[in-house]
């Protein structure tokens, strides 16, 4: 195998591994106005993620930078084509990320509202614009013969990048929901339960559209089989909820967003960024590629420390595993409400 392919390969695992894990993170953000009507309800919900979201993260990182190193032409077509939805997703990021860190400084009733609204909108806004982004890779963009971007940002809000994006956000939702029904006890969890219910039946029959109107598009018989069992786990994911195993409904809802992204790959292959323009220049794995050398090196570095990190993250997951319910929080004080 080339390693041109072994690294579209990676990259491809890699936002497998950043949807899926990420995924619930978004999910949970989203649900803090739902699930979270007290603050001691809300410091539940974030502490069910605490521990884990900005390892999460770290995914997304790894494969900016695999892209970047083994893809630079992928890497700079992209970034610069859809550099405003990408910017949005950038400081979304960044304000969940400090809402986490400075929403616990004051005990002030508006002060920790800013931040919760902070979470609430940093976690709705990737997890539609990533859907965006992903769809109008797959569906090809004007690329010209100099492998630049030249369209605008309106085309980038097509009807099939939107259900995409309406794709990817009500999976983010059922997932966070599942993982809040794992992680918690008490009212909480069944509340959660109920929802995940609600919102999967809902994420399923978009899923199906989009994925079958990708299948129709630029499906392979290898995608067709990813997304076959992608919708699989999804139902069987929800039959498990309603079951009340949690446990294994978590691994539907992780799986069908694992195996719906290795689908996308799959279906985009050997592409990473076609063209719509017929004098146009797509980008595809041989002609976006770094050079040998640099791709030879990269392996080693990746076969090295990728089980490293996979265990450190395994870890934490296992350490941090038990449920937490309201009676874990203390009551608070908060300033604005008096003492």
């Amino acid at each position: 195998m080339e390693l041109t392919t072994v690294w579209f390969a990676l990259i491809a695992i890699l936002w497998m591994g950043y949807f899926a894990l990420e995924g619930f993170d978004f999910g949970v953000g989203m649900l803090l106005p739902v699930l979270g009507r007290s603050d001691r309800e809300r410091r539940v919900l974030i502490n069910t993620i605490g521990p884990v979201w900005d390892g999460n993260e770290v995914w997304l990182l790894v494969a900016g930078g695999a892209t970047f190193a083994a893809f630079p032409e992928w890497y700079a077509t992209l970034f610069s084509g859809f550099y405003l939805p990408l910017l949005l997703i950038l400081v979304a990021l960044i304000v969940r990320g400090l809402a986490f860190e400075y929403r616990h400084k004051r005990d002030d009733a508006t002060w920790k509202s800013r931040w919760d609204g902070a979470i609430i909108v940093g976690s709705f806004v990737p997890a539609f614009l990533w859907g965006v982004a992903f769809a109008n890779i797959l569906r090809g963009v004007r690329i010209d013969a100099d492998m630049e971007y030249v369209g605008g940002l309106l085309e980038l809000l097509n009807p099939y990048a939107l259900l995409g994006g309406a794709m990817t956000l009500l999976l983010f939702l059922t997932h966070g929901a599942v993982f809040v029904s794992l992680k918690t006890d008490g009212p909480i969890r069944h509340e959660a339960r109920a929802l995940a219910v609600r919102t999967g039946v809902a994420a399923a029959a978009v899923t199906v559209v989009f994925l079958a109107w990708t299948q129709l598009e630029t499906g392979t018989a290898a995608s067709l089989v990813a997304f076959g069992v992608a919708a699989v786990a999804l139902v069987a994911g929800l039959v498990a909820l309603l079951a009340g195993r949690e446990g294994w409904a978590f691994l539907g809802t992780f799986v069908a967003i694992a195996l719906g992204v290795a689908g996308l790959f799959l279906a985009l292959f050997p592409d990473v960024m076609p063209t719509t323009l017929a004098d146009g220049t797509g980008l595809t794995t041989t002609n976006a590629a770094a050079t040998a050398y640099t791709l030879k090196i990269m392996t080693v570095v990746a076969a090295i420390f990728t089980p490293l990190v996979l265990m450190y993250q395994a870890w934490t997951y296992w350490v941090f595993r038990k449920r937490i319910a309201v009676h874990h929080i203390p009551e608070p004080v908060l300033a604005g409400q008096g003492s």
